[in-house]
């Protein structure tokens, strides 16, 4: 295992390395590994290869883009489409874990990095929590660099701020469902959920339209969903794709993504490089009908 663990560690260090010389070369190099083909990135037809085009043609250190990216100053340009009433409370932002005052958060609470993915922490319970382990893991996440692995240069302008936002509870205790809203132009083409995310579940993801209608052969999941399986579109589903309208006007491709609380659409972010276009869970019909909703920029 920690030999293992030691190759990887090498192999993603010299990803980093060479998206420093080449973003291009890199996202090649890490396509091909992963697929077994090089991506066509002249003409690319693919979900996973127009992110790709987009990441490192239009979306490349796009002022814009990075903005939409960061997860506090995206609440500027939400308020600015119109939409402030679906932002989460936030309590406050942070540029050093040693300027937190836990004492003045409530029991519950969510701390997050605002740039780059996967540096969420839940406290559920502030009572219990160890805060010098929590404020030595917060400065792990404002010193990483995990956007040059798969070269996502439209994180690397980001000034790293830890946040703390509104728990958002749900009926039965359980991590609230992500709803993740596929656009390109302002026009919604599918919906993803993401079911069962915590510490301790490997989250569940299917793909439906815009009715509802559950794509089967977008996901293994799906796949594998009972014959009668019948979706019921939950309480705001109509209005969180309103909102994906108006947040997603401006560009050629963004994932809108929402919570809901009790039919209340909650903004969560937007995601403009899905698994950094590199998403080896989409099946072959994904990445054809999702690919082919992608609008690309002719100029």
């Amino acid at each position: 295992m920690e030999k293992k663990s030691s190759l990887t560690h090498i192999k993603i260090s010299f990803a980093k390395a060479l998206t420093l010389l080449s973003p291009r070369l890199n996202t090649r190099v890490l396509y091909r590994h992963r697929f077994g083909r090089w991506p066509n990135l002249k003409t690319p037809q693919t979900f996973n290869e127009k992110v790709l085009w987009l990441k490192l043609n239009t979306y490349y250190k796009n002022p814009l883009i990075t903005q939409c990216a960061d997860k506090l100053a995206v609440r500027d340009f939400v308020k600015q489409q119109g939409c402030a009433e679906i932002l989460n409370e936030i309590y406050g932002a942070w540029n050093n874990p040693d300027e937190i005052d836990f004492s003045q958060l409530p029991d519950k609470f969510v701390l997050k990095c605002n740039y780059y993915f996967h540096m969420n922490f839940v406290v559920t319970d502030k009572s219990k929590l160890d805060i010098p382990a929590t404020r030595k893991m917060l400065r792990r996440w404002l010193h990483s660099t995990g956007h040059l692995y798969k070269s996502e240069m439209q994180y690397s302008d980001i000034p790293k701020k830890i946040i703390a936002e509104k728990y958002i509870e749900t009926a039965d205790g359980s991590a609230p469902v992500d709803y993740k809203v596929y656009c390109s132009y302002g026009k919604p083409s599918y919906v993803m959920t993401c079911l069962g995310r915590s510490a301790t579940e490997q989250p569940k993801f299917y793909f439906y339209d815009l009715n509802g209608t559950l794509q089967r052969d977008f996901s293994r999941e799906g796949q594998e969903a009972p014959k009668n399986y019948h979706y019921t579109k939950p309480e705001g589903w109509d209005a969180m794709l309103d909102y994906a309208r108006k947040l997603s006007a401006s560009f050629p491709f963004v994932r809108v993504d929402f919570y809901m609380e009790q039919g209340h659409v909650i903004f969560g972010e937007l995601t403009f490089t899905p698994a950094a276009g590199m998403d080896t869970d989409l099946l072959p019909a994904a990445e054809t009908n999702m690919g082919a909703t992608i609008q690309l920029p002719t100029a």
